[in-house]
């Protein structure tokens, strides 16, 4: 295999270690694919002109979600595969695509992996490769960012922050189609299936609980605590039921919405390697 491929990391990530890079690097090599470049998100992403460009065939990037979701939107359209890493905190596609593998495993095997193509769930302005929370539950992700930075004092204000807003902050409602309870739930979770989006309600009571565990945080996944399985569906409309913005976490990363947003099952245009 003598294919050209760009590999991007994330220094500032905890995963990105000068160990762990070099050990994706010579995993590649072994794999007769040696990045002929390697460069960091700080200095921008490869683009879909730089690399038809210069003839590249592949990239690979050992990121977080946030780096991985937007490289990977910005070149749908480009006729190369994309190889995700784990290199961040929760690595959702990474573990989507690589079920319990490891980075430097996972680039040594790279001829024997197969190319796929995924859906993505699109929204206004916004496009998740795994997973949507939409409602205040996101904003549990402040605290999540606020470990990762190692600042105790961002932490206890933003967890207490987040608790107060998961717990009395203006739920979603699930109206088209009409799921679930009327009064919303304190956090809507939609995540990637061929089938349909699968649909989860997580009541204020699941998200404000977890979060006062505090540093359990850094072990566990509210995703794992009581919620209500609403289906698969192909787009769902989610309301807010105060004026406002919407908290959302996307692939992980917070972002604000509209009160009003339609979600929909949709393909991605862009070829994903993945282990058999």
């Amino acid at each position: 295999m003598t294919e050209r491929l760009w590999l991007v990391t994330n220094r500032a990530s905890g995963s990105n270690s000068e160990d762990a890079v070099h050990a994706v690097c010579e995993g590649l090599a072994s794999a007769g694919a040696e990045p002929v470049r390697v460069s960091d998100v700080t200095d921008g992403l490869p683009d879909r002109e730089a690399l038809i460009h210069e003839q590249f065939d592949h990239v690979a990037v050992f990121a977080g979600d946030g780096t991985v979701n937007a490289l990977a939107t910005s070149l749908e359209g480009w006729e190369g595969a994309l190889l995700v890493l784990p290199g961040g905190t929760a690595n959702l596609l990474a573990g989507a695509l690589h079920p319990g593998r490891e980075a430097a495993a996972i680039a040594a095997s790279l001829p024997r992996l197969q190319t796929t193509r995924r859906a993505c769930i699109r929204g206004p302005d916004l496009t998740a490769l795994v997973e949507v929370l939409a409602g205040p539950g996101a904003t549990w992700s402040d605290v999540r960012e606020g470990l990762r930075e190692g600042s105790v004092g961002e932490v206890a204000g933003a967890a207490v922050a987040a608790i107060r807003q998961s717990t009395t902050g203006p739920m979603v409602a699930l109206t088209d189609p009409p799921l679930g309870r009327v009064e919303g739930y304190a956090g809507v979770r939609l995540e990637v299936a061929e089938a349909g989006m699968i649909v989860e309600g997580y009541g204020a009571e699941t998200v404000g609980d977890y979060l006062k565990q505090g540093i359990a945080l850094l072990r566990r996944n509210f995703r794992e605590g009581p919620h209500e399985d609403l289906g698969r569906h192909a787009s769902v409309h989610c309301r807010s039921l105060e004026a406002g913005s919407m908290p959302l976490m996307v692939d992980g990363e917070r972002r604000e919405g509209a009160a009003e947003l339609r979600f929909s099952l949709a393909p991605l245009a862009l070829d994903l390697f993945v282990s058999p």
